[in-house]
């Protein structure tokens, strides 16, 4: 199995642009750090990379489907079967040999990147494959079984754009209920062996399940595609295909979500814990440990990163005042954030006015990068609404990347579900992190890179692309944005969410904090709706250490941009230093502080 921190694990999942952003989104693909002819090392590095990336495809086919390779279309893996893990852990140990064989003294600067990447997430895998992640495989943030409808719906991976499409996720149903099947093996597994998710989360997946069984084929998102069959089916085609979707549905989804749903009920909520930290399971801290290091890329500790967001949180709280103070609030922060929650002003009433508003800002925004960028992704991306049958339990926000070969754009996903949770202070904010120039450009530039390996296409690191994300925010004046002090306060409101992390998160799973005593702070310290701290810790609780990547990231990016600044002085180019920081793709965050010392070294040289 790949390990659940890569990025080729990705979750399954228009307009056109104005005048202005089509014609800045359609440059030439960007070209990774340049290179010479490769020496005969790098071309064996080449190979070995492509190879590899050629042998994950059919592990996971769900992710070829997600990047435009259609060849496993027919597949869903049992990712979390004896046989499926032990495939992907020899491949992994393969491959990590491999490429220790080589001689990394005769790599380029460019193909020295590629092998230091390639090489840590081997490393990175091998030792996560150490500890029992197949049996914690739902949970109410990451949940296969809702992931699965939105493909079905239409609105994901898998392709419905021919008669093959439909014949092929029928084959895909087969898997995938085999799947489910291994999942409530692990499970009982995991009741054994004292590796279980807390019940406070694990009752929020009864009602996702719920909302998938139907009795009437017809009315479950499985049946979707066949309102909107393409006009190359026939009649006689599409009368068989609803009679093979009719049964499929009814005869074997309905009842493997039924098994799950009953097993999820009368055996696994029973046995679920009370506790919710990672310290209370087997080798819990050393767990822990391994995600802290491998989502941030430092070797930074527990304590350590709890310390620096109780710093943080004081800061950014001091910046709130000023706001407070600036928009002549009379009481003190506390009632500034409940006026904030509470007055009507501040949100949307219809969940299209929301969608609307996004949608109106994303072309203002567009206008506005080419002040500070260079380079735009071909890909265009379009704002919707989540879907309601996943939108109660989706985050507030998110990002979808387009498909490799064009036909997908990128999709910035704004959940209407609980509009109080949408305020209209956070929206700039918000679409500078999920979309332009945060995860589209990030995500949306690196797949369209033409000079590296396909496996760093779509490769990824949290510190680095959550990292990138928020350094988005952060430079949201310098593009023209933030001038109304309220949508500066969402920007704020926004960091100090990434802050509280670095404190909950340490919190509940070094420092045995209770899942309410992380509510109680992050309420504390914030305007936040209490459903969107709820989700927030809730999601903290199942992936441990992964929001520890946003403002560790942020942090060391800036880092890099203000020694860059200190050293080249007036001949600091802010396009330049964003086009090196996305010129390779994710990296981790060592790799990117030795490429952008480079990148400083050799404009220094040119100026002399």
């Amino acid at each position: 199995m790949m390990h659940r921190l890569s990025a080729l694990r990705s979750s399954l999942l228009g307009p056109a642009l104005a005048a202005l952003a089509a014609t800045l989104l359609s440059t030439a693909a960007t070209a990774a750090t340049p290179a010479a002819t490769p020496n005969a090392t790098e071309r064996e590095l080449n190979e070995l990379v492509d190879r590899y990336f050629e042998e994950i495809l059919p592990l996971n086919p769900v992710f070829a489907s997600q990047i435009g390779d259609y060849r496993f279309n027919d597949r869903f893996a049992n990712s979390i079967g004896p046989e499926h893990l032990a495939a992907s852990l020899a491949l992994d140990r393969r491959y990590l040999q491999a490429v220790d064989r080589l001689d990394a003294a005769k790599l380029s600067p460019g193909a020295r990147i590629t092998y230091d990447v390639f090489k840590a997430g081997r490393e990175r895998d091998i030792r996560g494959a150490g500890f029992p992640n197949e049996l914690l495989p739902i949970d109410q943030f990451s949940n296969p079984a809702t992931d699965f409808a939105v493909m079905g719906s239409g609105s994901g991976a898998h392709p419905f754009g021919k008669r093959e499409d439909y014949e092929t996720f029928l084959k895909r149903i087969d898997g995938f209920i085999v799947y489910l099947d291994q999942a409530i093996t692990n499970m009982r597994a995991g009741i054994k062996a004292g590796v279980v998710q807390p019940r406070a989360v694990m009752v929020k997946v009864v009602p996702q399940l719920e909302s998938l069984l139907v009795s009437d084929p017809e009315q479950s998102v499985f049946w979707e595609p066949l309102k909107n069959f393409p006009d190359s089916v026939t009649v006689a085609e599409r009368t068989r295909l609803e009679g093979q979707y009719r049964e499929a549905i009814s005869k074997w989804l309905m009842p493997a979500y039924q098994r799950l749903l009953d097993f999820t009920r009368t055996e696994y909520l029973p046995a679920a814990r009370d506790t919710v930290g990672w310290s209370a399971l087997p080798r819990g801290p050393e767990w822990y440990a391994y995600f802290v290091a491998a989502y941030t890329t430092t070797d930074m500790k527990p304590e350590e990163i709890h310390q620096l967001g109780l710093k943080e949180v004081a800061r950014i709280e001091g910046e709130m005042n000023a706001v407070r103070e600036q928009v002549g609030f009379k009481g003190d922060l506390k009632a500034f954030f409940e006026y904030l929650k509470t007055d009507p002003k501040f949100y949307f009433k219809t969940p299209q006015e929301l969608v609307d508003g996004y949608t109106a800002l994303k072309t203002r925004i567009d206008a506005l990068l080419p002040k500070m960028f260079n380079d735009f992704p071909k890909a265009p991306y379009e704002v919707r609404a989540v879907e309601p049958f996943r939108a109660q339990s989706s985050a507030g926000a998110f990002y979808e990347s387009p498909s490799e070969d064009g036909k997908r754009p990128g999709i910035f996903y704004v959940n209407t579900y609980d509009l109080k949770a949408q305020p209209k202070f956070g929206m700039e904010t918000l679409s500078l992190h999920e979309a332009a120039p945060g995860h589209h450009f990030q995500i949306a530039i690196q797949q369209e890179l033409e000079d590296i390996p396909r496996f760093r296409r779509f490769d990824g690191y949290t510190a680095y692309a959550e990292g990138w994300a928020l350094y988005a925010e952060s430079i949201g004046k310098e593009l023209g944005l933030f001038t109304d002090p309220y949508q500066y306060y969402g920007r704020l409101s926004d960091e100090m969410l990434r802050a509280m992390r670095l404190v909950v998160d340490t919190g509940l799973h070094a420092k045995g904090w209770s899942r309410e005593q992380a509510i109680d702070y992050m309420l504390e310290h914030s305007s936040m709706a209490e459903n969107d701290v709820i989700a927030e810790v809730e999601r903290y609780i199942v992936i441990p250490g992964q929001a520890l990547g946003y403002k560790i990231g942020q942090l060391r990016i800036s880092a890099m941009r203000r020694k860059a600044e200190a050293q080249l002085g007036p001949r600091f180019d802010v396009k330049e230093f964003h086009s090196q920081v996305l010129r390779d793709g994710s990296l981790p965050m060592s790799v990117l502080e030795q490429k952008i010392d480079r990148w400083v070294a050799s404009q220094q040289r040119a100026a002399n």
